[in-house]
């Protein structure tokens, strides 16, 4: 007859193995991971504490960081504070935002202030008076009218007359925007200047849901054939899936991904794994880490609070993410995030040289090319469908998946 296991004592077993909450006086004098590994032993300090511990292991793994960025980061300054160091520092990787946050960042660069109001001051004043507001912080219309004059003047320029991706987009205005900081002595560059110089990919999902893309949309109406910017989405895609594809199987072969927030710039980055798995037949495993700060709940079925175990029923992070390597914080970004990019970089050995993925982007999606070229004959019988397949699945037709299923 066979043993069962006794629930009582391998409970009682997997207790005295977990570790102990220890919490110590606070003297002033610990450091920031001192102060993290004693006195967030619960509730959403102990997210914070492990969510710190993981940042740190995407660090020692050498992995190759993916950041999501949305809401409005940029105007409460999260960029400036926290960003900017870490990608200085080599820690991030790769960057997906929404198309605001960099428009909003251009403010700064030609002259115009982000100041503190009252949220409760009343919207039909502050029309009235031409501020525009974003909870508690708002400036003034003309930073919006002489934003839109700077973007219209870049975008109109001779290597903007062609088809490209957001990554290339993005590394373009980069290089005109550092152009023009240098040009006025700006002593804080910008997110598009710093990723250029550090050749971060930006891609924006859904790009024609900000400013700048407005901008592109006059421009196209007032100027006709002679603008030939164009975005095309489906190498835009594409080039997302390539660079995991490429990171996967270079360096040190790991990927992790840190959410701020959630939105489209989390999905946008995390689908590259099932594009390549589900669609393109192209073996992954899925994002190794997963650390997201969000303030939404999890149980109304929203994408922003997908937690890391329901990604990975999509393929999008790994059995070890889910197991070992993934943590919710549920706090608001900017409450958190400077703090543990302050304890992040008090450690010395938490900086690397940067890894200038954009430098690489082209060798990336020739290497996913070759991957999907070896599989495009079984890829074919993909293409049909036919209407005597519209049945519920049977078991006998599990086999059939297999090939799907890793």
């Amino acid at each position: 007859m066979a043993k069962t296991s006794n629930p009582k004592k391998s409970l009682r077993s997997a207790y005295a193995g977990a570790r102990k909450a220890d919490p110590r006086p606070i003297t002033g004098k610990e450091k920031p991971a001192e102060l993290l590994a004693h006195a967030f032993s619960a509730y959403v300090g102990r997210q914070e504490r492990t969510a710190f511990e993981l940042m740190t292991k995407s660090l020692e793994q050498d992995a190759s960081i993916f950041l999501t960025l949305s809401g409005a980061m940029t105007p409460a300054g999260l960029h400036q504070s926290c960003l900017i160091p870490l990608i200085e520092k080599g820690v991030i990787s790769a960057l997906t935002t929404t198309g605001a946050n960099l428009y909003h960042d251009a403010h700064r660069i030609i002259g115009h202030a982000i100041r503190e109001v009252n949220p409760n001051a009343g919207d039909l004043q502050y029309r009235l008076a031409r501020i525009i507001r974003i909870y508690d912080l708002g400036f003034w219309e003309e930073a919006l009218l002489d934003t839109d004059r700077l973007f219209s003047a870049i975008i109109r320029g001779p290597e903007f007359q062609r088809k490209m991706t957001t990554p290339e987009f993005h590394y373009l205005l980069g290089k005109a925007v550092h152009g023009i900081e240098k040009q006025l002595g700006v002593k804080q560059p910008s997110l598009l200047s710093t990723c250029y110089k550090h050749a971060v990919p930006i891609w924006v999902g859904a790009v024609q849901d900000g400013s700048i893309f407005l901008n592109v949309v006059k421009l196209k109406r007032l100027l006709g054939p002679e603008f030939k910017f164009e975005l095309d989405i489906n190498d835009d895609v594409y080039s997302m899936a390539a660079m995991q594809h490429y990171c996967r199987h270079h360096g040190s072969n790991k990927l992790a991904i840190w959410i701020l927030g959630g939105g489209v710039p989390k999905n946008y980055t995390l689908q590259g794994e099932p594009l390549l798995d589900q669609i393109l037949n192209v073996p992954t495993t899925g994002f190794d880490i997963d650390v997201q700060f969000c303030v939404d709940p999890v149980d109304n079925g929203a994408l922003s609070s997908c937690p890391a175990g329901e990604g990975h029923t999509w393929g999008k992070v790994s059995v070890e993410a889910v197991e070992t390597g993934s943590m919710y914080v549920h706090c608001d970004v900017t409450a958190v995030f400077p703090w543990l990019t302050h304890a992040l970089l008090s450690e010395p050995k938490n900086k690397r040289k940067p890894m200038r993925l954009m430098d690489k982007m082209q060798e990336a999606i020739g290497f996913l090319d070759a991957d999907v070229k070896k599989r495009s004959k079984a890829l074919m019988k993909t293409l049909d469908w036919s209407i005597q397949e519209a049945e519920p699945s049977q078991e006998e037709d599990a086999k059939e998946h297999e090939a799907y299923v890793r």
